[in-house]
C-alpha cells in the first residue's frame, strides 16, 4: 500500500494511493499525520480498507512522506563501484543528519540557494520506521521498517565542504525531495534488490541497485539504534552511487528549470525541478 502526506486546501494530512487518487485517512482515523498512523496501526500496516478515493492527485499537494520526522539520518558514502574490490569495506559508514524543514515533497520546487552556484542532487533509498527499538539485532531489523522511499538528498557542495561536518550543505531549506509515498514494507519484501535510478532533464546520471550497498538496510538500522533509539517516523537514508554532479568531470550542477527524478523500483518516482530561491 502507498502512503503519502498532503495538503487539500488549508489543510495537512495523509492518506493511502487508489484509483489514481488518494483516501484521506486523516479525517478517517482522527490521528494527525502519517507518523502517528504508523505507530498506531504498526501490526497492520499496508491492510487498510479499501475506500473511494476522495481527491484526485490534481486536487492535492505532496508534503514529504514523513513531514516532522524526529530524526533524519543519512549515509554518505554506501555503494560499492565498478572497480572496487568488493573484501573492501570501511569499518563504520558516515553519517550525517537532516532537519525536517530541509525536506520537500514530490512536484514541489527545490530552491536553488543564491549563496552557491554549487547545487547538487542525489538519489537515495529511504527507511521509515515503524515500530520502536533500541539496540537493534541485525537479524530482526526488518521487522522494524513501515516501508520505503524515494528520496533526493540536495546538496550545496560548497557549504557541505566548508569543513569536515556536513551539516551546513545538507541543511538549507525545502533541498531534498521525499517522495512521493511510503511503500508499505509488507509490498516490499526485498528492500536488498531494488534498481535505482536518477535523471536529470531525461539524462539517466546514476544507475544501481540496492544489493550494491556496502551496509546493508538491516545492518544500518541495528548499528544506528546502538546509539539513538528509533522511534516511528525515523527516517534513514542509505546512500547514494556516483553520477552526481560533482562526481561528473566536469562537475555539472543544477540549474533553475533543471527537472530530477529518483526513480526506485516497486516504490515510484521522485519529480522536483529547480526553482529560484526564495
Amino acid at each position: 500500500m502507498r502512503y503519502l502526506s498532503f495538503i487539500e486546501g488549508n489543510r495537512h494530512t495523509y492518506g493511502y494511493v487508489v484509483n489514481f487518487g488518494v483516501v484521506d485517512l486523516g479525517k478517517r482515523t482522527g490521528l494527525p499525520d502519517l507518523k502517528t498512523h504508523i505507530a498506531a496501526r504498526a501490526d497492520v500496516l499496508g491492510q487498510e480498507p479499501i475506500a473511494d478515493p476522495d481527491y484526485a492527485f490534481s486536487e492535492i499537494r505532496f508534503l514529504p512522506t514523513i513531514p516532522n520526522p524526529s530524526k533524519v539520518l543519512c549515509v554518505a558514502i554506501n555503494y560499492r563501484e565498478d572497480g572496487d574490490e568488493l573484501n573492501i569495506r570501511p569499518a563504520y559508514p558516515l553519517l550525517f543528519t537532516r532537519f525536517a524543514s530541509s525536506q520537500t515533497g514530490h512536484n514541489e520546487l527545490l530552491p536553488k540557494p543564491s549563496h552557491s552556484e554549487m547545487f547538487d542532487y542525489e538519489g537515495e533509498l529511504a527507511v521509515i520506521i515503524g515500530r520502536p527499538g533500541h539496540r537493534i539485532a541485525e537479524a530482526n531489523a526488518l521487522d522494524h521498517v513501515a516501508g520505503y522511499s524515494c528520496f533526493n538528498d540536495g546538496s550545496v557542495r560548497d557549504w557541505q565542504k566548508h569543513s569536515s561536518q556536513f551539516t551546513p550543505g545538507k541543511n538549507f531549506a525545502r533541498t531534498a525531495g521525499f517522495g512521493p509515498w511510503m511503500v508499505s514494507a509488507n509490498e516490499c519484501t526485498d528492500p536488498g534488490n531494488l534498481t535505482l535510478q536518477t535523471r536529470v532533464n531525461g539524462e539517466i546520471r546514476q544507475r544501481t541497485n540496492t544489493s550494491q550497498m556496502i551496509f546493508s538496510i538491516s545492518w544500518l538500522i541495528s548499528y544506528i539504534s546502538q546509539f539513538a533509539p528509533l522511534i516511528p517516523g525515523d527516517v534513514i537514508v542509505t546512500g547514494t552511487p556516483k553520477g552526481f554532479g560533482s562526481s561528473l568531470k566536469p562537475p555539472v550542477f543544477l540549474e533553475v528549470g533543471d527537472l530530477i527524478e529518483v526513480e526506485i523500483e516497486g516504490i515510484g518516482v521522485l519529480h522536483n525541478a529547480v526553482g529560484p530561491d526564495q
